[in-house]
């Protein structure tokens, strides 16, 4: 398994890449993320995942992005922004490893903590971040649940 940096190549294929029916409502598609990547160059980072030349997936990060100025203006977070596992290909560790290298990204950015947000619904994404150590923070941002997982 392997990241990929989106090319004029592959993009195509990046935004053919769909989730399951019932998880379309629990993740944007690839497209929206790509468009948000080059609005905020500066704070995001994405990528596809490859099994071998297969295409499995699609993941972003965010890099230091204020979170809440208002309240903190020094507190700026990074951490996984959107991740889509192809309907096909999810259960077989994808969504892990696109997790991971993300954090491992992260930490070599000098990142001490990774944020990730789901929705909180039956049949939602809170079980898989929670069993790979994201604890809750006891946060909401857009009606979303807010996860941290530290990276030290």
């Amino acid at each position: 398994m392997r990241l990929v940096q989106i090319t004029p190549e592959n993009y195509e294929a990046a935004l053919a890449l769909s989730v399951r029916p019932d998880q379309q409502d629990l993740v944007s598609p690839v497209v929206k993320s790509l468009a948000e990547a080059y609005v905020f160059p500066e704070h995001a980072w994405p990528r596809l995942i490859h099994d071998g030349d297969r295409l499995v997936g699609f993941v972003m990060a965010f890099r230091d992005i204020p979170w809440d100025p208002a309240v903190d203006p020094d507190d700026r977070r990074s951490g996984l922004w959107r991740l889509n596992i192809a309907a096909d290909a999810q259960g077989r560790g994808y969504g892990r490893f696109a997790v991971e290298a993300v954090c491992a990204q992260l930490r070599a950015d000098g990142a001490t903590r990774a944020y990730v947000t789901w929705e909180p619904r039956a049949g939602g994404p809170a079980g898989f971040y929670l069993r790979l150590g994201f604890r809750l923070t006891g946060e909401c941002s857009g009606g979303q649940t807010v996860g941290v997982l530290d990276l030290a």
